[in-house]
């Protein structure tokens, strides 16, 4: 934890400030996180806006045997911002409201005039989907037990096989290929195969 996340723990929660939705257009949520975190000292917003989360994951797929890597968002169309929006009183403080609603590329809060925060066990689980996330490769293909698959990658090139067993965390397959007549369990990574297709 940063000293700021520290520091705003143990300041009470309506100046801790709370988390809420905003929608935007599609294909804008990083251009609309930069902006927002850009301007912040500029627009001397720092006292209501403490962070602006687009949760992401890493997808990898083998196209033509070539292995690519995409970052894929977890929730398109929307950016998460930690801020304080109301004062002690609960009226909503104009500065930092009109500031995001007026950033290029929002549609608007979520919950339009008067938005609602995000309950504790909501952002807690979106913020655990983003540790999961983090240094992590998804498959962007999902695969199952019993499958059959073709290996496009490594010593087995070309060969088909049956999925035994699945190990997400670790992104491995144990196939089980027929070399010379007989059935050989062999280890590979998510992107070693492809999905046979009818």
């Amino acid at each position: 934890m940063d000293w700021k996340s520290l520091r705003m723990s143990t300041e009470n929660t309506m100046a801790n400030g709370l988390w809420y939705v905003v929608q935007t257009l599609s294909n804008a949520e990083q251009k609309v996180k930069r902006f927002i975190e850009r301007q912040l000292a500029f627009e001397e917003l720092e006292d209501y806006i403490y962070e602006v989360l687009m949760p992401t994951e890493v997808v990898s797929e083998v196209k033509g045997g070539k292995k690519s890597q995409k970052t894929r968002k977890l929730y398109p169309g929307y950016v998460f911002i930690h801020m304080r929006l109301y004062d002690e009183d609960g009226k909503l403080l104009q500065k930092p409201w009109y500031f995001v609603n007026g950033t290029e590329g929002v549609i608007g809060f979520v919950g339009g005039n008067r938005p609602t925060a995000l309950k504790d066990s909501e952002i807690k689980r979106i913020l655990s989907q983003v540790a999961e996330a983090e240094g992590k490769e998804v498959p962007k293909v999902q695969y199952e037990v019993g499958e059959e698959v073709k290996i496009t990658d490594g010593p087995f090139l070309n060969l088909n096989g049956r999925i035994d067993e699945i190990d997400p965390d670790a992104g491995k397959l144990k196939v089980s290929v027929s070399i010379f007549g007989r059935f050989t369990p062999v280890t590979l990574e998510y992107w070693q195969v492809e999905r046979i297709t009818e």
